[in-house]
């Protein structure tokens, strides 16, 4: 029998047995309970961590990821080659989601000092990047947290197939007619826009030197050569091409004068560089993902890969088969691009094209010109500078025509961006173009050779 008992304004709940008489909880069988339940839960929860993919945390990313773990979701064995590992990337501010993923078919896990890399694409704005870290001792069977810095860059500027931009360019660096003072450029060659540092990198080729021109100030200062003409270490001659090592901080020169390839810090009081590759005739220069350098050779109608530090390369277009038209040929490489897939674009000047050659391909691509030299919109004359981006459209300086040519994949013809109006000085002309590349935002710059200046052409 049961009943409920009110005394006062409180309503007492009483559990009466079979007999009458009341029974109470005894506090030791509930704290017995308690104790259990929380000791199953600890092994629920010990045995959910045990089965979970093992972890692998990175820290470091730059803010346009900035994230507080980079967590490996995959269900990875030690020592398996050709495993495929996803990540997801949570940037913690702002919550905007990121995939990240890799695969590659030697990643033994088991070993130390693996390199890994990883391509992160954002999904919202498709702006992609890759990752590159290496960790040492990775060891899966624990869970690991590592704090290597990681460095990331834009894998290809994704330009719209109908962007447009100013037809009036803007003089960014030089333009004071043709000298060696700190606002003057004399017969400038190479182009490397630093995103980072907001800065441009000038191969300032008569000038014997190379100058960092920060974006938006009116004068440059030099970083490497400047000693007059000559072949010591703490000299240039005649350089074409130079772009920045991230890694090392430090410049890569193509001193084309002095028939090398040369390494220069970018640290502060630095006055002597070091030889990374003699004995070729070099004109462009470009990296990897892998850090690969590849290197043209005008004189032998090659592009060579090299690991930076190494002196034997791999012939990746052109070489053997001697200067001619055919499609294992090359006549004058000079500008390089490669791509994320480690395809070169290669300007073949004195053919007047531009080739393409896939990683591992006996013979190139024609991807633009190569018909007659005239300024019709299907021919080039003479290309220099050239600019792949994520479409695979190229952008090629097209030197005698005075123009900035963009060519979509599998063209005919070509469509002027920029120039194109003779011969000349102002805004919208040129006087031999050489070299060209873009910022993050999609601005153009052009290297004006014989106006001794810098354009920028803002996109629209």
């Amino acid at each position: 029998m049961k009943y409920i008992k009110k005394q006062s304004e409180h309503v007492q709940y009483i559990a009466l047995n079979d007999k009458g008489s009341k029974t109470r909880a005894n506090p030791k069988i509930i704290a017995l309970v308690v104790v259990v339940t929380i000791t199953v839960l600890c092994c629920c929860i010990l045995l959910w961590r045990l089965l979970q993919p093992h972890r692998l945390q990175i820290s470091g990313l730059p803010p346009e990821i900035n994230c507080e773990t980079c967590v490996n979701t995959t269900t990875v064995t030690q020592g398996k080659n050709d495993t495929s590992v996803p990540f997801e990337v949570m940037e913690t501010e702002t919550s905007s989601r990121f995939e990240v993923f890799t695969t590659t078919n030697t990643l033994d896990i088991s070993r130390e000092n693996t390199s890994v890399l990883l391509q992160v694409v954002e999904t919202e704005t498709s702006l992609q990047f890759e990752v590159f870290t290496t960790t040492n001792a990775l060891d899966i069977s624990t869970e690991i947290s590592t704090h290597h810095t990681v460095s990331v860059q834009s894998v290809l500027l994704n330009i719209p197939s109908d962007a447009r931009w100013d037809q009036k360019g803007i003089t960014v660096a030089g333009g004071h007619g043709r000298g060696s003072a700190t606002n003057q450029l004399s017969y400038p060659y190479g182009l490397f826009i630093d995103d980072d540092d907001e800065a441009m990198i000038i191969t300032d080729y008569s000038n014997h030197r190379i100058v960092k021109w920060k974006i938006g100030e009116k004068s440059g200062h030099i970083v490497a050569g400047g000693s007059g003409q000559g072949d010591r270490l703490y000299q240039l001659s005649y350089p074409t091409d130079a772009l920045v090592d991230k890694n090392t901080d430090s410049l890569i020169i193509c001193d084309q004068g002095n028939k090398r390839v040369l390494q220069w810090s970018l640290s502060s009081g630095t006055t002597l560089g070091t030889i990374l590759k003699d004995d070729i005739h070099c004109y462009g220069l470009a990296t990897d993902y892998q850090r690969y350098l590849y290197i043209s050779d005008e004189i032998r109608d090659e592009v060579r890969r090299y690991r930076i530090g190494e002196k034997s390369g791999i012939l990746v277009a052109g070489g053997g088969f001697g200067e001619g038209h055919g499609l294992k040929q090359l006549n004058c490489p000079t500008y390089l691009f490669v791509d994320q897939h480690q395809t070169v674009y290669v300007s073949d000047s004195l053919n007047h094209r531009v080739m393409k050659w896939h990683a591992g391909a006996k013979e190139g691509i024609i991807v633009a010109g190569g018909q007659n030299v005239s300024n019709a919109r299907a021919e080039l004359w003479d290309p220099k500078g050239v600019f792949v981006d994520a479409s695979g459209i190229v952008y090629i300086a097209d030197v005698y025509n005075h123009r900035v040519v963009r060519w979509p994949q599998g063209a005919k013809q070509g469509t002027v961006i920029v120039g194109g109006n003779y011969v000349g000085a102002r805004e919208n002309q040129f006087n031999e173009l050489r070299d060209l590349s873009f910022d993050r935002h999609g601005n153009l710059y052009t290297v004006d050779h014989r106006n001794h200046r810098i354009q920028r052409f803002s996109l629209k």
